[in-house]
């Protein structure tokens, strides 16, 4: 082909057609050279590669993805997008794939287990290199072995699941994790509101069959057994992670008379409705009611008083996650190998919300 012929084709983006017909090879062998996913002669090879290089061909990545053949796909599964939880580990995700041309999809589910399962399986169909299933689980045994073989199907063909910000499944089960210290998280947060004094601490929030919830309230009770102080059932008022669920049900409490000098909600998202019910109430925070939250969104610098919270490094647990489940680009070769467990640190922030009781 001509240099004139071959500018002609480069005015209109050329495409893999145009570059098997230049290599005289079928469009098959292109693409073997391009994704470099089978053995192809080193003749046929340079005569690709210097057709691409004549045409000025550029693979569409996004494209590739879009076909969902060639693993150029990571999968992010949520149970919502609207919650800062998920949101900052998505954009990791996203951050971290886009970075490797690779092409984000995302599923919620709205904390249905058969959703979630569906969205793996939708995952799969797509051929996805890594599906990142994002935040906490449910203590399911049925469920649990579905998700495992599930993972072991996605093995087999060459794909990876990686849970993040939820227990592992077992050893056993071929996944990646990236946890974060929650109980660690929610005993510094309970220790901080002890040593100013605060002993009734009302436990807000969280779904009481979720992981998540578990582990929080597992490092409260800890921080409460250390400092010798007995825990109150009546203390412990679990449900969803809302603003609503902190409004309505903190306004309940306050009218039913129950006494605590201090409110450890179960997010910051429960924190934010928690305030605004005391607010109604004329209750000072934290003059009257110290207030703490957990994973450090936002939206805690913002409110006033500004929340005292745990901070969760959302974003880098979803970049980590895409990290432990690719492979390698061959400019990154030096970098060791991701570990399969990850497990990122949680730290106290404090600001203005908590006070030494009175």
């Amino acid at each position: 082909m001509t240099n004139r012929k071959a500018a002609a084709e480069g005015q209109r983006r050329a495409t893999v057609v145009d570059v098997a017909r230049h290599a005289g090879v079928s469009t098959a062998t292109v693409s073997r050279v391009m994704n470099r996913n089978y053995p192809v002669s080193a003749v046929t090879r340079e005569r690709v590669e210097a057709a691409v290089r004549e045409l000025g061909y550029v693979v569409n990545a996004h494209a590739r993805a879009l076909a969902g053949t060639d693993g150029q796909t990571v999968g992010i599964i949520v149970n919502d997008v609207v919650d800062p939880f998920y949101a900052f580990i998505a954009r990791g995700v996203e951050r971290e794939a886009s970075a490797g041309n690779r092409l984000c999809l995302v599923c919620t589910t709205q904390g249905d287990p058969k959703r979630e399962l569906g969205a793996i399986e939708l995952m799969q169909e797509r051929r996805a290199a890594a599906v990142i299933l994002v935040g906490g689980s449910t203590d399911d045994r049925s469920y649990t072995r579905e998700l495992a073989r599930k993972a072991r199907e996605l093995d087999d063909g060459g794909m990876k699941l990686v849970l993040c910000g939820r227990p592992s499944i077992g050893d056993e089960v071929p996944t990646s994790s990236v946890e974060y210290d929650n109980e660690g998280g929610a005993f510094a947060i309970t220790d901080h509101l002890l040593t100013n004094g605060h002993e009734r601490i009302l436990y807000l929030g969280g779904p009481p069959a979720l992981s998540t919830t578990r582990d929080r309230l597992a490092g409260h009770r800890r921080a409460l057994a250390l400092r010798g102080v007995q825990p109150a059932p009546e203390l412990v008022r679990t449900g969803a992670f809302s603003p609503a669920f902190g409004w309505r049900e903190l306004s309940r409490i306050l009218a039913s008379g129950l006494e605590f000098t201090a409110v450890f909600a179960a997010n910051d998202m429960v924190a934010i409705g928690a305030l605004q019910a005391l607010e109604e109430a004329g209750r000072r925070v934290p003059e009257d009611i110290s207030l703490v939250g957990y994973d450090d969104i936002p939206a805690a610098l913002t409110v006033r008083p500004r929340l005292t919270t745990v901070h969760v490094p959302l974003e880098e647990m979803g970049r980590r996650a895409v990290r432990s489940a690719l492979p390698l680009e061959d400019d990154d070769a030096w970098r060791p190998p991701a570990a399969r467990r990850v497990r990122l640190g949680t730290h106290v922030v404090v600001r203005d919300s908590v006070a030494p009781r009175r």
